[in-house]
């Protein structure tokens, strides 16, 4: 290690003591403890999901609870194969053709029964453009949707899309009501488990089990979603016992500091969700490959999981998780060499000024404490090559439509659960998937990408469609339109007075279902 790596492995270092020393002078002067109500579990969460129309949102906090409140066609396991939902089986007669035979007995929350009729309402609406959505693009190949009776969906595909299940699965669909039009964010209705009380932007989503829960009527009796922005004070919040738990929602510096909490558990497992860095490709400086792959040569990852990650990350070269069926490490790897960033900036031009500087970027991000750290550790790593790193963050309402309407230079943001099915690369990297139909926001294109994503979802041989993701892989590590950085290990922080609590590599709140709560903490 330079001397150089070393102070600044050092400053991270200090910084995280800091941190944790804070963390642990809160919970020696913090404020006295809320009487427990043993019927409610509040739950911190860093942001105010931004649409509970399961047709709409697409924001971590909005599928996370959505999944809770609704109820998709199929279920994927921890081994991420699809299982039944409310289709308790189905069959695909031809390449073209998808049979879906809903359970009986199933009611909205509202008492009405659910029939193939909201199914497909539900997919006709993001099809027809009744609702604007970024999830359009997913559904692109049905032809049509028919209900023979109450109980049996037909789709009918104008070409193979061996995406569709997965797009039918939890994450991507929640069923909806007939009749449920552009306000249905303001009175959501699903037949999951939990059902919905209010919300207050900025402030908490309230939940009420189901009582008529065909899932089994969860324990819990109330759910509180507390918006709680800074990740200093959701660690208070804990230690103090006003919130119950936090799940994926700590910086790694607060997860260390609270392991020996004799009020507090932690749950770990392996996990699947992705921090990656976007550029935008219409601004000048990132447009050119050399300068997006200068960046990725800059980075110092394998620093920053051993200090600011506190070692819980695993180094990421693809959106896919490694072991997924379509995952390959045989791609372009940048690891972390300056001098070669900065020979790289020299050939496109970019010669440093009197000052060092070759040019400024602006990185947006929410208020979100680990992407903050990421930014600042980027700013000082990019600044040694001579790129000005301006940081600008927004609370995340805003940092989210300003990405969406690419306006941005440089953003910071996690996959979560999407990145589990192959299709991302579609949803993230089509032309076709330029907002508001897909979550391509620095505008890439690539025509040999285009035709291999196509030729991916129409072919129904895993191996060969393997081969298609293989290569778009390999393209998209060169290009770098995107960046992946690093796999982040799902933890679960709990108060001690509820049991069964787990982590899910994927970081849902399936656990909060079966959670016990207690009167004691």
């Amino acid at each position: 290690m330079t001397e150089n790596r070393a102070r600044r492995a050092r400053a991270w270092i200090l910084h995280s003591c800091l941190i944790a020393a804070i963390c642990t002078l809160g919970m020696a002067t913090g404020c006295g403890q809320k009487p427990v109500d043993p019927n409610t579990v509040t739950v911190a969460i860093e942001s105010s999901p931004t649409n509970l129309d399961p047709r709409i949102g697409t924001d971590a906090q909005s599928e996370l609870i959505d999944e809770l409140i609704f109820d998709s066609l199929l279920k994927k396991d921890k081994q991420f194969s699809l299982q039944p939902d409310l289709a308790a089986s189905w069959e695909m007669p031809n390449p073209l053709t998808y049979i879906f035979h809903l359970r009986s007995g199933v009611e909205f929350q509202n008492g009405r029964p659910l029939t193939s009729r909201d199914v497909k309402w539900t997919i006709d609406s993001m099809r027809n453009h009744s609702i604007l959505t970024a999830k359009y693009q997913a559904y692109r190949n049905i032809a049509d949707v028919a209900t023979p009776d109450p109980e049996t969906v037909v789709i009918h595909m104008s070409q193979p899309d061996s995406s569709l299940l997965w797009n039918l699965s939890d994450g991507g669909l929640g069923i909806v009501p007939y009749g449920s039009g552009s306000d249905f964010q303001q009175h959501p209705i699903g037949t999951g488990p939990f059902q919905f009380v209010r919300q207050e932007m900025d402030k908490e989503v309230v939940l009420e089990r189901n009582p008529q829960s065909w899932h089994g009527v969860p324990k819990i009796a109330r759910l509180r979603f507390e918006v709680v922005p800074d990740a200093m004070t959701r660690a208070l919040e804990l230690r103090k016992g006003s919130a119950d738990v936090a799940s994926n929602a700590l910086s790694p510096d607060m997860v260390w500091s609270m392991r020996h909490d004799p009020k507090l558990a932690i749950a770990t497992a392996p996990g699947t969700e992705v921090q990656y860095l976007t550029f935008n490709l219409r601004q000048p400086y990132l447009r050119d490959v050399r300068v997006r792959q200068a960046i990725a040569y800059a980075m110092n990852r394998t620093l920053i999981i051993s200090t600011v990650l506190r070692g819980q990350a695993r180094l990421a070269d693809s959106l896919l998780p490694p072991g997924h069926w379509a995952y390959t490490g045989d791609v372009p790897h940048y690891n972390y060499d300056p001098q070669k960033a900065r020979t790289m900036l020299d050939a496109a031009g970019y010669k440093p000024g009197r000052d060092g500087i070759r040019f400024h970027l602006t990185m947006k991000t929410s208020n979100d404490e680990g992407t903050r750290l990421l930014a600042m550790a980027l700013q000082q790593q990019l600044r040694a090559v001579g790129i000005a790193l301006d940081i600008r963050s927004f609370e995340f309402a805003t940092f989210y439509s300003d990405i969406s309407h690419g306006s941005f230079g440089i953003y910071g943001l996690r996959w979560i659960g999407g990145n589990e099915d192959p299709d991302i690369f579609r949803y993230a990297f089509a032309t076709s998937s330029i907002p508001p139909r897909g979550a391509n926001r620095g505008d890439y294109s690539n025509a040999e990408v285009d035709q291999l994503l196509q030729t991916a979802s129409s072919d129904s041989n895993q191996s060969d469609r393997r081969a298609a993701y293989v290569r778009v892989q390999q393209i998209l590590a060169n290009d770098l339109p995107t960046l992946p950085l690093w796999f982040l290990d799902s933890v679960v922080i709990y108060n001690r007075r509820l049991s069964g609590v787990t982590a899910s590599p994927s970081g849902n709140f399936y656990f909060l279902e079966t959670v016990v709560p207690h009167a004691s903490r």
